[in-house]
């Protein structure tokens, strides 16, 4: 065991401070180790399940291996900061300046693997790094405001943190959380505890508080306090904390508490203190050291749990430092059994219901964790203070503390502000009760310079060997330390073999020794068998003890109780009496004969025939003289060249003792050259096979021919290029035996199988372009393949760009002053409006302060992981909801359920093989009937599947797209990639962008496209909205305008929610809405903190008005409704004569509406319901005849059609301008790379750039499209247009028309081309024609400024991939989506077959037998194996 600790010392105001933590580390590394921040370490933790050490450090975070050797470190500042701005720290902080970053707080999470760590940076925000590797971050946001500011910008302010968890009271989910204790800091909040959660839950954030009522939180707790937080803990269901604060009176001396709450109370109910007293008298409740300044939590040995916990061995101990806080020049260590600690605080807790101190005869009431009914977080009073004596005292200050048990026995290590590590041994009972006043001695194990600063040290906790002889090593009194009796040495018991037998070792504290009073007989031959006595003497105890053994003849080994102890014959036996003794084991890495007979013969190690094993010659029966012949087991390579000369590997069993033993071998009757430098005994030989002249028969290693050819054909001569050479059989031999060269020009050698890859070197020729130069492939000395030129070109120069700015396209002067007087009118027009706009803006605004300050209260409702991505992939499919990926529901018999599952884990792996999947996709887009929408679903499915490797996924996508560029850059017009879903892997890129964007979407996109979801479904239903036709008074969109203008009025309903409270809710609603659309807004008001699918339906409520003494039944059908003709009119709450400020009263209903209309008793009313009348709202249609003659009318009447639409054009104008704020705040969340850019974005934005500049045909234009097509048309238009894939609420269509013209605008900025416009333009283009150019310059800068962004290695890519795999693939139907890709596996499977047969990739692989094997279990389909 080694004391592991850090020393660091800091300059204070008034003196200086060595800082100095203890850990104690158990193994056999040794502890000559240190490590050297270059800054100042505050903490340090490690990992129990690793023994890795992690320091954090001023600026630095260090991994550092059980030696002391570091793994890993992340540079965590200076950055730029000010306490007194909020994150992020932007140009408007102008007092911002470089800050160091002091860490607060370290806690190892095993669990997940994570490592959390708080600075004093951003208002003291946290992070989360990887357990294995400290510079790779899981987690980091400095944008989600002060609900996640956990530490303290202050210096002085300490931290302390305990992993626990948290039950989610309306999911009943267990979160991951860590409780942090702090004291008060200026730029701090008042949070004196507080719940952090580690995982994203619902709406809330990592690190963001879970507890915000708690009384522990509020305003007792000021900084009046001054709490110094030490140490937390948790055992056995609670959770503990240790600090010191002043009692907040005019007295500024600081007492000790400890506080403890049930781990299970997550509102801190159940949080109690009580003050601990470690003083020289505990009689006048003296209080001599008061403040705690370590703690360390341990079982203690057994023979302190003996004096101290008799009648618990079990309990735990707290051991901890004090210091007298005046001067800090005296401290002391006492100890308080955890029991003791718990009874007496329930003695406070049972103190507060009865009013006084209890006495043992007191009744109990059991209050054990609190009760949430008590007035306040329980404080104990100095009278209820559990005291101590102090174990140890000392005349400096006690800065740490660490305890171990050896031999039974309690150590305490301590540690000085002088930097001395102290070791207490053993200590002595504890003064809790017991008056004794007990010595301990103290040993000096280390001491350090002051100067020295900032190391971490590693130093044995004893220093047995350096005593060599019993008396020295007992009067050590170490307790880690004995004389070993029979080695002769002073050694830890461990180290001392046999230590258990009786007098074996003598534990130094005893002070026992052992001397050999008589020998008999004194000395014998070496020849002789004879029984000899010992008389062996304890020279402490007087003691004599005889031990009889019996010697065997002549072995130099005397056998004392088994004990091995060579003697010297030659010499009488005193002295000496004990000599080294080296045990050699001869099985151990002697696996067959002749590494048996290879071991060094003074070992007498012999291959027995009889047990075919490697033993000592003594102990085997029938010695085997001759080894077997030899066995070889495996050759390498497999395959070679004709001409040989390469090295081939043999492996085998009994392959010789020497290589002297190699005599001659043969490849197919060739001679081949050893290599006796490569040679290893018995198991390996090398060779150099020579010229094969005859031939190889099937039994003998295959040698190849190879031919191949290569691409690309040039590079530029500064060397470079990757080239790929292809061909047939070019894995023969190893990639040790090849090197490649252009014409003399080294190319080093990257990949070797069947295919091969090399990087060419510097060209050093004088011509350039130079002629098509050989690529020669060398396998071993004489075999070269010669492959089609290479040629190098001159090194690329940028000479000239353009464009150099962007162009107008010139039409005709006509056209001109058409296009400029549509634009003045259409500016006269929006300049009429303009007053009314900012009129509804205000409104708006006014009435969206409901909608924000539900937004703080609920939060934006974001959809989790799997429903989000279950929305994107598949509820666009013709299943909808109902699609099984949805559901997660599969129709497997039970008794089939275990060998389905089998062969999908099989199928799983089989889409794992990259020449399988791709083989899979040709053949699928090969047929015909595999059509778009089977397209779409089959990538969905995919990216489902592969979730778990999304490298691997991504790996597959790249290759797919670069066939589909080659494809249309070489033989279509290249404008066209992308554009639409014609492919599988154009599907499989917008469903990679849409997973790897969710983060995206809830941290910066999310909340304004909600705001604009909300405030078009506002401004939508103002406004008169007719539930047959889906137009709207309020839209923007020409063809869901309400032409007719209906009167109405606003009415202010009183809502009452049967058994839900006396409480009211107003809702305002239209006298001309439908029943069903009354209850939407009752229910959308009623129920505005819930998101929308968790909020009742239409169906499933009832609307009654009672205007007298009964009530009426509210329905959009009944016996009242109104006919004209064979047309029926909805009800609305005009037809009821429903007034404002009515009192309805909303119910819940066993049935739907429809069922309920089946089992009315009133046969009458329900044939009238179900008569076949035409239904409608505001609006009725024309009849049918005149929709005929419409559709025949005159192209006179269709101009009169649309002028009549042109003159609502106004309200249009009207409806845009008041939601522009929401459109433009949206289009900057989703347009700007000023701030954060997803990783993906940049990583694919450059892949296509680095693809285009392979092309000549490919121009800037075109890169633009690509890019538009691959994320704004792909994946943005997408979510616009559906706002229900991300947060969870209810697109109407009348609100998705309006959605729809934003998104037209938003793909029109995304385009090169100019839209002129005509007066036969449609009205959704002239809205937004006027903002447009901004917008195509918002699109414009945004991908200039990615292009200027710092790339996105394909390391990194694969890093937050590999994140969003693991944080994400075990909530997704894994399952499910195999099940389904094999229904298409299923019915191309004679084509999938045929592709692999044809495959040589995939024959080598055996994909087909793999293939089939599934398909027998899954289907019992017959093949032929």
């Amino acid at each position: 065991m080694c004391l592991v600790f850090f020393l660091s010392l800091q300059e204070m105001a008034w003196r200086t401070l060595a800082v100095l933590s203890l850990l104690l580390c158990f193994g056999s590394s040794c502890c000559d180790d240190s490590f050297m921040s270059d800054t100042i370490i505050n903490n340090v933790v490690q990992d129990p399940q690793t023994g890795r050490i992690y320091l954090g450090a001023i600026n630095n975070i260090y991994q550092l291996n059980y030696d002391l050797q570091k793994e890993s470190s992340a540079v965590t500042g200076p950055r730029h900061d000010n306490p007194q701005c909020t994150p992020p720290i932007t140009a408007q902080c102008t007092d911002a300046k470089d800050m160091d970053n002091i860490n607060k707080l370290l806690l190892v999470n095993s669990a997940n693997g994570t490592l959390i760590v708080c600075g004093s940076l951003f208002r003291g925000i946290c992070s989360l790094v990887n357990l294995s590797s400290v510079d790779k971050p899981l987690y980091y946001s400095d944008t989600k405001g002060e609900k996640t500011y956990v530490a303290s910008t202050e210096e002085s302010v300490t931290v302390v943190g305990v992993i626990s968890y948290f039950i989610d009271a309306h999911t009943n989910a267990n979160l991951s959380v860590f409780l942090v204790g702090k004291g008060y800091g200026s730029s701090d909040s008042s949070k004196l505890i507080s719940t952090r959660l580690l995982q994203e839950h619902r709406e809330m954030d990592v690190f963001e508080n879970m507890v915000e009522a708690s009384t522990v939180q509020a305003s007792p707790f000021v900084q009046r306090y001054l709490h110094d937080f030490r140490h937390a803990f948790k055992d056995n269901g609670y959770i503990y904390f240790l600090f010191s604060r002043t009692p907040g009176t005019s007295d500024s001396r600081k007492i000790t508490f400890i506080a403890r709450l049930c781990e299970n109370d997550h509102h801190y109910y159940s949080y109690t203190e009580l003050q601990l007293n470690c003083s020289v008298s505990t009689e006048q409740q003296e209080n001599t050291y008061n403040k705690v300044q370590a703690v360390y939590l341990a079982k203690p040995g057994e023979v302190l749990a003996r004096k101290i916990i008799p009648s618990n061995p079990n309990d735990k101990v707290l051991f901890a430092v004090f210091s007298v806080d005046e001067d800090g020049g005296h401290s002391a260590l006492c100890m308080y059994p955890l029991s003791s600690i718990n009874t007496r605080l329930e003695e406070v807790i049972e103190s507060c219901y009865v009013g006084e101190v209890l006495e043992d005869e007191k009744p109990k009431t059991g209050y054990k964790c609190g009760a949430e009914f008590l007035p306040s977080p329980l404080a104990s009073k100095p009278e209820y203070a559990l005291a101590v004596k102090p174990i140890f005292t000392r005349n400096d200050m006690l800065t740490a503390v660490a305890v171990a048990v050896e031999n039974e026995h309690t150590v305490a290590f301590l540690g000085t502000s002088g930097a001395d590590v102290l070791k207490v041994s053993p200590i002595p009972g504890s003064g809790v009760g017991n008056p004794q006043n007990l010595q301990s001695q103290m040993h000096h194990l280390l001491s350090i310079l002051n100067k020295l600063t900032n190391w971490h040290f590693k130093v044995p906790v004893q220093a047995c060997e350096q005593r060599h002889d019993c008396h020295s090593c007992v009067s050590l009194r170490d307790p880690y330390c004995g004389w070993c009796v029979l080695e002769g040495r002073c050694t830890r018991k461990k180290d001392c073999r046999k230590a258990e037998g009786e007098n074996a070792w003598l534990w130094s504290p005893k002070q026992t020794c052992v001397t050999i009073q008589s020998f008999v007989p004194p000395n014998i031959s070496c020849k002789k068998t004879e029984r000899t006595q010992v008389l062996k003497h304890n020279t402490f105890i007087n003691t004599h003890t005889v031990i009889w053994s019996a010697v065997i003849s002549n072995p130099n080994l005397l056998r004392i109780d088994s004990r091995l102890i060579f003697t010297d014959c030659n010499r009488s036996m005193f002295p000496p009496f004990f000599y080294p003794v080296v045990l050699y084991n001869c099985s151990v890495r002697r696996e067959d004969c002749s590494l048996c007979k290879n071991a060094d013969q003074k070992y007498n190690c012999v291959w027995c025939d009889t047990t075919k094993s490697c033993i000592y010659r003594d102990l085997c029966n029938q010695e085997l003289k001759q080894c077997p012949p030899p066995k070889i087991t495996d050759i390498v390579p497999r395959y070679g060249p004709m001409k040989g000369q390469i090295s081939v590997t043999i492996k085998g069993s009994n392959l010789g003792i020497k290589q002297e033993d190699i005599k001659r071998i043969t490849i197919a009757g060739v001679p081949c050259t050893h290599q006796p430098e490569r040679y290893s005994v018995s198991t390996r030989y090398s060779m150099t096979a020579l010229l094969d002249e005859c031939g190889i028969t099937a039994y003998t290693v295959p040698f190849k021919n190879v031919g191949s050819a290569v691409s690309p054909s040039k590079g530029p001569a500064a060397g470079g290029t990757v080239i790929t050479i292809t061909g047939q059989d070019l894995d023969t031999a190893s990639i040790d035996d090849i090197s490649i060269t252009v014409d003399r020009e080294p190319c080093k050698v990257l990949t070797f199988g069947q295919e091969i890859t090399c990087m060419t070197g510097l060209y050093k020729g004088q011509k350039i372009p130079s002629d098509k130069l050989p690529v020669i492939v060398k396998y071993g000395k004489d075999t070269s393949i010669e492959v089609s030129g290479f040629e190098y070109s001159t090194n690329p120069k940028v000479t000239d760009y353009t464009p150099r700015a962007s162009f107008v396209w010139r039409k005709s002067q006509q056209a001109e002053r058409e296009y400029e007087k549509i634009k003045n009118d259409l500016a006269n027009l929006e300049e009429s409006v303009r007053d009314r706009c900012k009129k509804e803006f205000t409104d708006l605004m006014i009435e969206m302060e409901d909608h924000t300050s539900d937004l703080n209260e609920a939060r934006i409702p974001f959809l989790d992981y799997k429903n989000y991505t279950n929305r994107v992939f598949f509820l666009p499919s013709k299943d909808g909801a109902n699609d099984v990926m949805i559901t997660g529901k599969l129709d497997i018999p039970e008794s089939r359920r275990a060998i389905v599952d089998q062969a999908l884990n099989q199928f799983s792996n089989l889409l794992n093989s990259k020449t399988f999947l791709i083989n899979f996709i040709r053949t699928l887009e090969g047929r015909q009937e595999f059509n778009a929408r089977n397209k779409v679903y089959f990538a969905s499915l995919l990216m489902v599947a592969l979730h778990g490797k999304l490298e691997y996924y991504t790996d597959i996508m790249r290759t797919l797209l670069l066939e589909l560029m080659e494809e249309y850059v070489h033989s279509k017009n290249p404008k066209l990639m992308l554009r639409r879903s014609e492919t599988v892997v154009e599907r499989m890129l917008c469903n990679w962008m849409s997973i790897c964007l969710y983060q995206f979407l809830k941290d910066s996109a999310g909340e304004p496209l909600y705001k604009l979801f909300k405030a078009i479904k506002h401004q939508v239903e103002k406004g008169p909205v007719d539930a047959k036709m889906k137009k709207a008074h309020n839209t923007l969109n020409d063809t869901g305008l309400l032409g007719d203008d209906v009167q109405y009025t606003v009415l202010t309903l009183q809502v009452l929610v049967h058994g839900e409270g006396p409480d009211v809710t107003p809702v305002k609603v239209l006298n001309c809405d439908s029943i069903s659309q009354v209850k939407e807004k009752i229910i959308e008001q009623v129920y505005r903190n819930l998101p929308y699918s968790q909020r009742p339906t239409v169906d499933s409520v009832a609307l009654e008005w009672r205007p007298g003494s009964t009530g009426q039944i509210l329905s959009d059908l009944d016996l009242t409704s109104q006919k004209e003709g064979r047309w029926k009119r909805i009800n609305t709450l005009a037809h009821y004569n429903v007034r404002n400020g009515a009192t309805l009263v909303l119910s819940r209903v066993l049935h739907t509406q429809q069922s309920f209309y089946q089992n009315q008793d009133n046969h009458e009313e329900r044939n009238y319901l179900l008569e076949d009348d035409k239904v409608f709202h505001l609006v009725r249609p024309a009849d049918e005849l005149d929709e005929v003659k419409s559709k025949r009318g005159s192209m006179k009447d269709k101009a009169t059609t649309k002028a009549i639409t042109e003159i609502y054009l106004t309200r249009l104008l009207s409806m845009k301008g008041t939601l522009q704020q929401f459109v433009d705040d949206f289009f900057r969340s989703v347009l700007c790379s000023g701030t954060v850019v997803p990783p993906a974005v940049k990583y694919f934005f450059d892949f296509l750039d680095e693809q285009a500049q392979k092309h000549d045909n490919v121009d800037e234009e075109t890169i633009h499209i690509w890019k538009t097509n691959s994320l704004p048309l792909r994946f943005w238009v997408n979510i616009l247009k559906n706002p229900h894939f991300i947060v969870d609420v209810h697109v109407t269509e009348v609100v998705d028309a309006s959605l729809s013209v934003i998104a037209q605008t938003f793909m029109d900025a995304c385009t090169k081309t100019e839209h002129k416009l005509t007066r036969e333009s449609p009205s959704n283009k002239l809205l937004y024609a006027k903002e447009i150019s901004t917008y195509k310059k918002m699109v414009d800068d945004y991908y200039k400024g990615i292009r200027q962004m710092v790339p996105v290695s394909d390391q990194d890519m694969n890093t937050h991939l590999a994140e969003v795999s693991r944080s994400h693939t075990d909530k997704l139907n894994t399952q499910v989506a195999l099940h389904q890709l094999y229904q298409y596996a299923s019915k191309y499977y004679d084509g999938i077959i045929s592709s692999l047969e044809d495959d040589p990739a995939a024959q080598s692989k055996q994909l087909t037998l793999r293939l089939q094997q599934i398909a027998a279990a899954l289907e019992n389909k017959v093949t032929d194996l």
